[in-house]
């Protein structure tokens, strides 16, 4: 999870307040100061800790509360707002007027530039847009190769040449023949370079003069965190960034220092990569990051993410109209858990929940994925008259599956008893089935399938 130590961390603070008998001055200063240590751990520089819980402070003090709110709410209100703001505004590349629009990727290298490009790439092919990946880099052994791998695996076409050591010539090809093609947004990843490389930074500027891109996007490595204020600010020297996008940072305790170090900068933060997947992108949106931080969960991100993997269509089909009456067959149930697949990693899901993911242990969590891809193996296991009518599965047929996919009879028996759990569960929303598929069919109508 992006920030995992921090999250725990902070909702642990909010939770000692939400048990709290009284909030007075002590309380308050007590919140404060478990905040400064959560932060100070995640490398957050100190003078933008001090900043930061001075008008959390100052505002929980003096703050006349609102009619019908209680102190602790205002409060938690409070911490939530300052920490959204703290993170900046959020940010998208807009793809409106003019196409194709051109965003050049730089940054230092092993920042995850190449990998963060085709992430860009998929993002926006999901959301209907023709994407083109262009490869400027002439240094790096195997850049080509592995951009028109990844090129491949999102199904977008890539513009390079191996032999070519003109990276200004590659990239200004690379506009050239996207725009003939066309597409929609042309990603172009240059050489990874530092900032003392004259040379380097040399060559960035002139492929920015040659194609004038639309954006400039610096891509930077998390866990470098808060010196990753300083790397922003020379880049921003050197040419004009337009945005941001950092890596890394599901697998560092030092993402708070790079998120609030960039944002310190001015320098919008626009994406960020939360997994090594290619679909493990998000566009940065502080209110909802802090929620989740929080353990306030991220019901729209949720629902985003529920509509990359669902049609309109299916959420008013028949089939899913059943299900949610409670007349769901094990082969709903398989369809369902490979939805969830497709959806990202279980605790990533129950992150977005409010309340649950930062409740569920992390050896919990782990069970459970575990058993759900038991459930899978143990499905596949199955005939198609089993899977559409599981009240056929007899004591033979379970040993039988049961041996076919290397798991007990008893994990077999147990998979029957959440499918009947579930069908309960489903049976008792029947009564308010009506009310969510009715919001569920707005959010889908409202949403445009190019946000």
């Amino acid at each position: 999870m992006v920030l995992d130590k921090l999250g725990r961390s902070l909702h642990s603070a909010l939770t000692k307040i939400t048990k709290a008998g009284r909030i007075d001055e002590k309380a308050v200063k007590s919140l404060v100061k478990d905040i400064q240590r959560s932060l100070l751990q995640a490398d957050v520089k100190v003078q933008l800790v001090l900043d930061l819980t001075k008008r959390i402070e100052k505002r929980a003090l003096e703050e006349e509360i609102p009619k019908g709110v209680s102190r602790k709410e205002h409060l938690i209100k409070i911490v939530y707002e300052e920490l959204s703001s703290f993170l900046g505004e959020p940010g998208e590349i807009k793809l409106e007027g003019k196409k194709p629009k051109v965003a050049l990727m730089v940054g230092l290298q092993g920042s995850g530039k190449t990998t963060s490009a085709a992430k860009l790439a998929e993002y926006y092919k999901k959301r209907g847009y023709k994407v083109g990946l262009v490869c400027a880099d002439t240094y790096r052994p195997g850049a080509y190769e592995q951009i028109q791998q990844l090129g491949e695996e999102v199904g977008v076409p890539v513009h390079g040449d191996p032999e070519e050591d003109n990276a200004v010539e590659l990239a200004v090809g690379g506009v050239s023949e996207f725009r003939e093609d066309p597409q929609d947004l042309i990603l172009i990843d240059s050489a990874g370079r530092h900032r003392k490389e004259e040379n380097l930074m040399k060559e960035m500027k002139e492929i920015s003069r040659k194609i004038s891109p639309d954006e400039i996007i610096l891509v930077i490595d998390g866990t470098l965190g808060q010196q990753a204020e300083a790397q922003a600010a020379a880049f921003n020297e050197a040419t004009d960034i337009g945005s941001i996008l950092i890596t890394k940072l599901d697998g560092t305790a030092k993402g708070g220092g790079a998120l609030s170090a960039v944002a310190a900068t001015g320098a919008p933060i626009k994406f960020i990569g939360t997994g090594e997947k290619i679909g493990e992108l998000e566009l940065f949106k502080p209110e909802r990051f802090v929620a989740r931080l929080l353990g306030m969960g991220d019901i729209e991100t949720l629902l985003e993410k529920i509509r990359e993997t669902t049609e309109p269509e299916e959420i008013e089909s028949e089939r899913m109209k059943a299900i949610m009456a409670g007349k769901l067959s094990l082969r709903d149930v398989y369809e369902q858990l490979e939805k969830l697949s497709d959806m990202g990693p279980l605790k990533k899901m129950l992150q977005m929940l409010p309340g649950v993911g930062m409740s569920l242990p992390e050896d919990q969590i782990q069970v459970g994925k575990d058993k759900l891809n038991r459930f899978k193996v143990i499905m596949k296991s199955m005939t198609d008259e089993e899977l559409d009518d599981p009240k056929i599965l007899n004591r033979s047929r379970i040993k039988r599956i049961a041996e076919g996919s290397g798991t007990t009879e008893g994990d077999v028996k147990e998979l029957l008893d959440q499918y009947e759990n579930m069908q309960k569960l489903m049976k008792s929303f029947s009564k308010e089935r009506a009310p969510q598929m009715k919001k569920l069919r707005k959010f889908f109508k409202q949403m445009p399938k190019d946000m």
